[in-house]
């Protein structure tokens, strides 16, 4: 087997097409046919269905149980490269989920960038669910996320939890350091979905009475869209620290809070060998980071702004 076959295998697995794979590869279709036959000889057995009229190409059963090694060779294939290409740098897949990318892991990203120049970071910004998935693959080395999710191979470790507030602009409609989400004006609502557990509060208390005003699912988004002085949203206190950076804000603490938000570190029970010393190293650099003391909020009070 070789790298081409594999690959188009791959291919043509994606695309159900050898016309598409084709094109996908900017090859012949003949060429196609033959990397594909060429491999099932190898193998000894077919991997698709030959059928005259049919677009589609069809996986015979043992086709179908080959893609899992054929996708294990891949990966294999790709960490000999990288061990190849440099064995002194250092490559880490990072998969977070935007909020804590932005809010939190900016100023750790940098710390990295100055004092370890030998760890090349590959960020990825991702919701959750999706992080499970791309670990699961080895599309990451390590991830990092707002939600439980049980895979047999998926490490998963609580990092931190933090409280959410309601946040106003510097001219606060509710100015009051507790407030209850009664008293707001729910059609002003900036809304994004921290995690699950938030979705249910809001459920309950909020979105039986109307719809937000606005939802987006990342921070910049809201940021930019955040435009009239009578909006307010209810965010965690790491956002709530990254906005104030370009904004005065006005923060009260709410009478019905909502549940904190947990961030988890995931990892692979069976990482990939060329990530092994890049994750311990970043888990180091981690722990050092946050043992940082936190700012606190002030409640009830105007401030941030540049």
């Amino acid at each position: 087997m070789n790298l081409a076959e594999i690959e188009t295998f791959l291919t043509i697995v994606n695309t159900k097409s050898i016309t598409k794979t084709a094109d996908l590869l900017f090859l012949s279709q003949p060429t196609v046919s033959h990397r594909l036959t060429s491999l099932e000889n190898e193998l000894g057995f077919s991997l698709v269905i030959r059928n005259k009229g049919h677009k589609q190409v069809e996986l015979t059963p043992k086709g179908m149980d080959f893609i899992i090694l054929a996708e294990r060779w891949m990966s294999l294939w790709k960490e000999t490269l990288e061990l190849q290409h440099n064995q002194e740098q250092l490559l880490l897949n990072i998969g977070c989920t935007d909020s804590l990318n932005i809010a939190v892991f900016v100023p750790l990203y940098d710390k990295i960038l100055i004092d370890y120049p030998h760890l090349d970071l590959s960020i990825q910004s991702h919701h959750s669910s999706e992080l499970y998935g791309m670990l699961s693959e080895h599309n990451i080395d390590i991830g990092f996320v707002y939600h439980q999710l049980h895979y047999k191979n998926i490490i998963s470790e609580k990092l931190f939890e933090e409280k959410l507030y309601l946040l106003q602009s510097e001219h606060p409609v509710v100015e009051k350091p507790i407030v209850h989400t009664d008293e707001l004006d729910s059609t002003k609502e900036l809304f994004l979905s921290w995690d699950d557990n938030f979705q249910i509060w809001h459920d309950r208390w909020l979105s039986s009475v109307s719809r937000p005003h606005i939802s987006a699912d990342t921070i910049t988004l809201l940021d930019r869209l955040w435009k009239n002085a009578d909006t307010w949203m209810i965010a965690p206190e790491s956002v709530i620290h990254e906005l104030s950076r370009y904004r005065k804000v006005y923060v009260s603490e709410l009478k019905n809070p909502a549940p904190n938000r947990i961030c988890y570190k995931i990892k692979h029970k069976y990482p990939k060998t060329t990530s092994k010393r890049a994750v311990e190293l970043f888990e180091e650099i981690l722990e050092q980071f946050l043992h940082l003391e936190r700012k606190e909020i002030p409640i009830g009070e105007i401030w941030g702004g540049r």
